[in-house]
């Protein structure tokens, strides 16, 4: 019998049902296959049947029957890019599937070693700057004001430019490679020939001249290549970390992968912190070694950059390798490809976008909150250790003790993100923050009170505020490379491709340093108005609590547009799955439409050799 099914969105069957049987099981009828409570033909395939009219055209001029049954398959996937026919079930190691094991271990290596460069280039950064002759402390607030966040702009709309041209592998290899370069040109060529290109004379003359309140703009002049450098060191954990990784981590991760294991693959980075640690120290201890009149110092920077050099040859190498041996995730179809824009539309976009004002106000609020705290600390840093070997050596311990600090928030951060979510995640780096920060600024104001009390414990309160500071910051940092960053990262993976990729550019490339040359505008106003950072102590720690209390309210705010930004995209997937529809006619044996009774599972095949001569056409 011909029939010519008049359904919306369902897929039509030929009048020939004998390939069905053999399609599906040659040893069972047809209805007692498809209403199997667990089929064996469809594996992923819930089966459920309704009653809904059809208009069926007859040849033999008999009458249409008012109803039919149809049989409705339903995918039953859950994850993203399962196939929905044929699936078997895929090797787990662990209880975690391979496929997955292949994407998060190298994001865990390439973590690793982008961290490790990381920790060595922060530490080395301030060693240069702060240590250099003719320069200080002070020299950090207008380095972050003055250089830093204008070449971090530049950067950014130059970023905004490659995008928009090259693929995302070649804009990733041509953003590391000058790093990779200029890190390892500064150890063998800028910093020997230092002495030689640094207009020292020059900056002494005009100091003479312009009195000691120019210092810290005088010395960017004076040592113009470690303050590059310093920039160079700022852009890695800006674009490298925050661009670059974290981008390339969430195009080939799912939402779902990203909450377990975002934090745990954060733990082998964190080990890089205690290795690098111990690294810097190591290379600063060299000096005891040598004899007198050898730069100890310069030796000690060629190691260093040489390892910067290796490893980042390694994330080149794993980048490459995720590149060709991964398959990406598959994303909702319905998610809209926003069109190519220009750097001045991209930037009115991002500015429109509630979402996007949110995530930058967190960045941006932390960038502001740990500046106040963090250069009030290195001043006094430098006063208890002057010499740039000794002032490393502490800095390659103080990284060590917050690797290990952080490997322990990841371990909490997990069980963090299942029992409470993202939302009180996102919030408990601003309130250790908050309390922290308020313990160092009150040793600071109250230390000399306390003098007899730490004498007791051979301490000065120099050194007790340079130890307050350190675990201030180690806290903090633990807290935002453990729950602040993951929570971060989430929140760019529900956008879509153009906004998240301009999106992160804007915000980890610009508002980052922005929110620190916002925290040292706020020091160099304060030094101006009350004479030292001493003086306007009081006044910082308010500051302090109105920009955490702006970074809370933030935070809730994104996790209402996260939260239904992932329902939505849930939704979508679910729709997606249940598109694939399956009709199933039941044929009387006079070769009218049965019509009247249920369609029984049990009942076997019961409507005769006809009902059985019908073969899917599209499946």
């Amino acid at each position: 019998m011909e029939a010519v099914l008049q359904t919306r969105g369902l897929l039509s069957l030929p009048p020939n049902l004998t390939r069905a049987r053999s399609l599906l099981n040659p040893s069972q009828g047809l209805k007692q296959r498809l209403f199997a409570s667990k089929p064996l033909g469809l594996n992923g395939l819930s089966l459920s049947y309704k009653r809904v009219p059809s208009v069926v055209a007859k040849p033999n001029g008999l009458p249409p029957k008012e109803k039919n049954f149809i049989c409705k398959a339903e995918a039953a996937a859950a994850a993203d890019g399962q196939p929905l026919f044929r699936e078997t079930e895929k090797p787990k190691f662990f209880g975690i599937e391979l496929e997955t094991l292949k994407k998060i271990i190298p994001l865990g290596l390439m973590f690793f070693c982008i961290l490790f460069n990381y920790t060595i280039l922060r530490d080395t950064k301030d060693v240069l700057v702060v240590t250099a002759k003719g320069s200080s402390a002070e020299i950090i607030p207008f380095l972050k004001t003055w250089v830093n966040l204008p070449m971090a702009i530049g950067f950014m709309l130059l970023y905004t430019k490659l995008a928009n041209v090259l693929s995302k592998k070649a804009l990733f290899y041509t953003i590391i490679v000058p790093f990779i370069a200029f890190f390892g040109a500064f150890g063998f060529l800028l910093y020997p020939l230092s002495n030689y290109i640094h207009p020292e004379a020059l900056a002494d003359k005009l100091l003479a001249v312009l009195g000691p309140r120019f210092l810290g703009p005088l010395a960017i002049m004076r040592i113009w290549s470690f303050c590059l450098f310093y920039v160079m060191a700022e852009l890695w954990g800006s674009v490298v970390i925050s661009v670059l990784f974290w981008g390339f981590a969430n195009q080939i991760t799912t939402v779902e992968e990203a909450k377990r294991f975002y934090p745990l693959f954060g733990l082998g980075a964190n080990i890089a912190l205690i290795f690098s640690g111990r690294t810097v120290k190591y290379f600063s201890n060299l000096r005891k070694n040598l004899g007198p009149g050898v730069d100890g110092w310069a030796i000690s920077l060629k190691g260093m950059m040489s390892i910067v050099v290796l490893m980042g040859l390694a994330i080149c190498f794993i980048y490459w390798w995720v590149n060709k041996f991964v398959p990406l995730p598959t994303r909702s179809k319905k998610k809209k490809e926003k069109p190519k824009m220009g750097t001045m539309e991209s930037l009115k976009f991002l500015v429109s976008s509630r979402y996007i004002r949110d995530l930058a106000t967190l960045v941006v609020a932390y960038g502001i909150s740990i500046n106040l705290v963090e250069v009030t600390w290195k001043s006094k840093l430098k006063a208890q250790f002057p010499s740039p070997n000794e002032y490393s050596s502490f800095m390659g311990d103080f990284s060590t003790a917050t690797g290990i600090a952080t490997f322990i928030m990841m371990l909490l951060s997990q069980f963090i993100f299942d029992k409470y979510g993202w939302g009180v995640a996102a919030r408990i780096t601003p309130t250790v923050l908050l309390l922290t920060g308020v313990g160092f600024f009150s040793l600071i104001l109250f230390g000399n009170p306390l003098g007899p009390t730490l004498a007791q414990f051979g301490m000065t309160p120099l050194l007790a505020a340079v130890y307050v500071g350190a675990m201030q910051n180690i806290f903090s940092k633990s807290a935002k490379y453990s729950l602040f960053d993951p929570c971060k990262e989430m929140a760019y993976i529900p956008l879509d491709e153009d906004t998240k990729v301009k999106g992160k550019a804007a915000i980890d490339v610009v508002c980052n340093p922005l929110g620190k040359s916002g925290g040292a505008l706020i020091q160099q106003f304060m030094i101006l108005t009350f004479g030292s950072l001493a003086n306007s102590t009081p006044y910082l720690g308010g500051i302090l609590l109105v920009i955490v209390l702006t970074w809370l309210s933030a935070a809730k705010s994104l996790d209402t547009q996260f939260t239904a930004l992932r329902r939505e995209e849930e939704l979508e997937k679910e729709m997606e799955r249940a598109a694939v529809k399956i009709p199933v006619v039941s044929e009387s044996g006079n070769g009218s439409l049965a019509s009247g009774s249920s369609l029984n599972p049990a009942a076997g095949d019961s409507t005769g050799s006809s009902s059985e001569t019908s073969t899917p056409s599209n499946i």
